[in-house]
């Protein structure tokens, strides 16, 4: 009697599935959530920190970036197959369940969740809730608000306060004017990364900065760049940082300036280029930072 059902997924595709769903083939996300991690590390220890709070927070950074896309594609599993750039997405295909991806997102939160318990302190305890919530939150924002960016600035930038507690066990004003800078940092590359899909999200009704802005978002973008440049001076200014750190900033300002170039037609691929310089942005800001500390 010959055989009807479905032969079974071979484990290698199986595997290079979960890898698509948890971005391990697309480390951009965790170098962007990365670089302001240790942006705080490096600050509140005035020098290079802890090794513990080194590799707690770097695995940290890469578990809840994946556990994040995760519940993303969670959220987005009705509207990523109408979207160009996300169509062969394995939640969009049926290839992956969308119960395996929620119970991946809450596997890697507990983990990321029992580092901080085992090796951080109380006050980075407390505010590791706060960035549990952001972290599950923010996909779902899209469909309420054309702010989902705002949203993602926060679970992106919710680190730096957690990273500075486990150093220093305490919160300064630099900790916070940090945390503005990255806000407004991840508001604007994650505009033009919003840019790429606009044509299709407004098809779908998918909510956006990008589609808030219109004409406009190349001026808000540039406007946000230039605040967050600002703002970096401020950071200097008050950790006393000098010349090294002043050209890591100014390093992240011509990144910018390429930028703008870049997403000066609003094409597709030039923005989504647009939107991967930035990982350079941020390691020069942190390539300053480590040389000005230590000399």
């Amino acid at each position: 009697m010959a055989h009807t059902g479905r032969l079974p997924t071979p484990l290698s595709t199986r595997l290079l599935d979960y890898a698509r769903l948890l971005r391990i083939d697309r480390p951009i996300g965790s170098l962007l959530l990365l670089w302001p991690t240790w942006w705080a590390l490096w600050l509140a220890a005035s020098g290079v920190p802890s090794v513990t709070n080194l590799i707690v927070f770097t695995l940290g950074v890469f578990f809840m970036r994946a556990a994040g896309c995760a519940i993303n594609d969670f959220a987005d599993r009705k509207v990523d197959g109408h979207v160009k750039r996300t169509t062969q997405r394995p939640l969009a295909t049926g290839r992956i369940h969308p119960a395996e991806a929620v119970a991946l997102f809450l596997g890697l939160a507990l983990v990321s969740f029992l580092m901080v318990v085992l090796f951080t302190n109380t006050l980075t305890l407390y505010l590791s809730f706060g960035g549990l919530v952001l972290a599950f939150i923010y996909p779902f924002m899209k469909r309420y608000t054309h702010l989902p960016q705002l949203f993602l600035g926060a679970a992106f930038s919710w680190a730096i306060p957690m990273a500075w507690a486990a150093e220093a066990n305490d919160l300064t004003r630099l900790t916070w004017l940090l945390f503005i800078v990255n806000v407004l940092w991840t508001v604007a590359y994650d505009t033009l990364y919003a840019m790429v899909d606009r044509d299709d999200d407004l098809k779908i009704g998918v909510k956006s900065t990008a589609i808030l802005f219109g004409e406009a978002d190349r001026l808000i973008v540039g406007l946000l760049q230039v605040t967050v440049v600002l703002v970096l001076l401020l950071v200097m200014h008050h950790a006393g940082l000098g010349a090294w750190f002043l050209l890591g900033v100014l390093g992240m300002a011509g990144s910018f300036a390429y930028q703008q170039w870049l997403i000066r037609d609003r094409e597709r691929m030039p923005c989504f280029s647009a939107f991967l310089n930035n990982q350079w942005a941020g390691a020069s800001v942190l390539a300053g930072l480590v040389v000005d500390l230590a000399l």
